[in-house]
């Protein structure tokens, strides 16, 4: 019996941009044996094969002739627990910040940095999620993932996923190749607050708060976050459209000298982390659109849907923004989101 797709499916309402787009065929994922089942009955071979979460991340250019599988494997438990460390581990569909505001009511504190990050749990290690000082991988464990060739049921490891800067293997050599169906988490046992952050550090201070307990430290996060992105549900967007760029030591002191004011963030390997919200903003895209896209006003990292938008409208804007950041601070901006 052939699996049942549906056909022609609108994608608008999964992605969190809002852009059109239609799948020739579609199916919601809510188990690991009904995707197994799916691969091994070989109606995926040779169709072009597009994995969505919570869509809070992609840039949807137009429809996919192929297939799209949304990931809703629901399920969080703990699996184990020793001196330092809780063990929890979560289906690919489960809501982030609810996953997040789950472990901290459970006691098991460690993703609060995390707060409000939109998406699911599958997506989180594919884009290697970080906020406020925080990068997922630094609280991961392992995963489990469908080989969308053989139906096999894989496991990653910490090595396996060659985590980076917004990154990992599945947007590299892995990309279409796995689906992400569950998560592990390392949560520790003996926390500390990690509240390095200015504008974090500056919430909880307002709120009479010097020795934050993880519920505080999500909740400030929660409310920096409410005030500086807008709501998918109120007008599109998929949160930050750039990474922070990375420069060199030298490019860096060129900048510092002619904008002694420029935010920056030293890195380990010794470059310097930017904030691709400030270049963006002095480069005067905040507030600006071009067509039925722009640059939100509260916050010029934001790119937002005014209303009617279609993904190339989004690229136009994107690569309007890049070129005058890179005329004026000879800086290259990278898109967060995934096209699709």
């Amino acid at each position: 019996m052939a699996f049942p797709f549906q056909t022609q499916v609108s994608l608008a309402p999964f992605n969190a941009f809002g852009l059109p787009g239609c799948a020739a065929r579609y199916a919601e994922i809510r188990s690991v044996s009904q995707l197994v089942k799916l691969v091994r009955s070989g109606e995926l071979n040779g169709q072009r094969c597009v994995i969505l979460g919570g869509g809070s991340n992609v840039l949807l250019s137009g429809d996919i002739d192929g297939v799209v599988l949304h990931m809703r494997i629901p399920g969080r438990e703990l699996i184990g627990s020793d001196d330092d460390f809780h063990l929890v581990r979560a289906g690919a569909g489960e809501n982030w910040h609810e996953l997040v505001r789950w472990t901290l009511e459970m006691g098991w504190p460690g993703l609060e940095n995390l707060s409000l990050i939109p998406g699911t749990v599958g997506a989180a290690p594919v884009q290697n999620i970080g906020a406020y000082g925080m990068e997922v991988c630094e609280r991961f464990m392992g995963l489990e993932a469908v080989d969308l060739r053989s139906g096999a049921v894989i496991s990653f490891d910490f090595k396996d996923c060659h985590f980076d800067y917004r990154d990992s293997v599945f947007k590299h050599e892995a990309a279409g190749r796995f689906a992400i169906t569950s998560v592990t988490f390392r949560l520790p046992k003996r926390w500390t607050a990690l509240t390095r952050y200015v504008d974090l550090a500056r919430e909880l201070a307002t709120r009479g708060i010097i020795d934050p307990k993880p519920l505080d430290v999500s909740d400030a996060i929660v409310a920096i976050r409410s005030r500086k992105l807008p709501d998918p549900a109120q007008i599109g967007n998929v949160g930050s459209f750039f990474k922070n760029p990375l420069v060199n030591a030298d490019h860096y002191a060129a900048l510092l000298a002619a904008h002694p004011e420029i935010p920056s963030y030293k890195q380990i390997d010794g470059q310097v982390k930017l904030a691709a919200g400030w270049l963006i903003d002095q480069a005067g895209w905040r507030g600006r659109s071009l067509g039925p896209v722009g640059m939100y006003e509260h916050q010029a990292l934001v790119m937002v849907n005014l209303g009617g938008a279609s993904g190339q409208d989004v690229l136009r804007l994107s690569a309007a923004v890049r070129r005058d950041v890179n005329e004026r601070f000879g800086v290259s901006l990278e898109m967060e989101p995934a096209l699709i």
